[in-house]
């Protein structure tokens, strides 16, 4: 048992460990280069990149014929260049993260769940060592925490307060221009079926009156 918490630490990095063991020459790549574009030094050094673009072009040194005039057409291809790689490095990268932080939530989820199943099991049989003892009052909160969990009820539960959370455009739209409800305009179905039975209304109805808006 004493090597139980060293036990448990080395489980829970062996995700990371064997993530980096297993990774191919590109994901390394992005990960050596998403530590380096993040780091003071990448900063600073494109801060003297551009100062000295910009310095050389606008013909402050005379020894050096400008070869990128404003507006800088070169430049701009070479950092939207960088930009598209970098994004896209740092994008591997992250999915990598994302995919250790998955198994680590759902290795996380079902240690959780398993616990609270021994914590039952536990509570039971503290129940029957109080019959044993002759305890007759009834400890309600005990009885409560004797019910195992309903994981799926717990994520329905969950789903169900998100999307009440998660109003439609729509509604928000009613919300915020409540003025829109007083001129509905008619959808185009409805406007054609009005001229094929010879309605009076037509798409010309739907303009607001002059009076309303004023």
């Amino acid at each position: 048992m004493a090597n139980t918490p060293e036990q448990r630490r080395q489980f829970f990095k062996s995700f990371e460990a064997q993530s980096l063991k297993s990774r191919s020459l590109l994901t390394q790549i992005a990960d050596d280069l998403t530590a380096i574009c993040g780091s003071t030094k990448f900063l600073i050094a494109h801060i003297i990149w551009f100062l000295a673009w910009i310095l050389l072009n606008m013909g402050y040194i005379p020894q050096i014929t400008p070869f990128d005039p404003f507006p800088y057409g070169l430049l701009t291809m070479f950092v939207s260049l960088e930009a598209i790689f970098l994004s896209i490095f740092v994008l591997v990268s992250q999915n990598r993260s994302s995919y250790i932080s998955s198994v680590r939530e759902e290795v996380h989820l079902r240690v959780n769940l398993i616990a609270e199943e021994e914590i039952t099991k536990i509570l039971s049989i503290l129940a029957e060592m109080r019959k044993e003892m002759g305890i007759k009052g009834k400890d309600k909160e005990l009885e409560e925490m004797m019910k195992r969990t309903d994981a799926s009820y717990i994520e329905r539960s969950i789903m169900r307060q998100m999307e009440r959370a998660s109003k439609p455009i729509s509604t928000q739209l009613k919300k915020e221009f409540p003025e829109m409800l007083l001129y509905p305009v008619k959808k185009p179905i409805e406007l054609v079926k009005d001229i094929a039975t010879g309605a009076e209304s037509s798409p010309t109805s739907t303009k607001l009156p002059i009076e309303k808006l004023e």
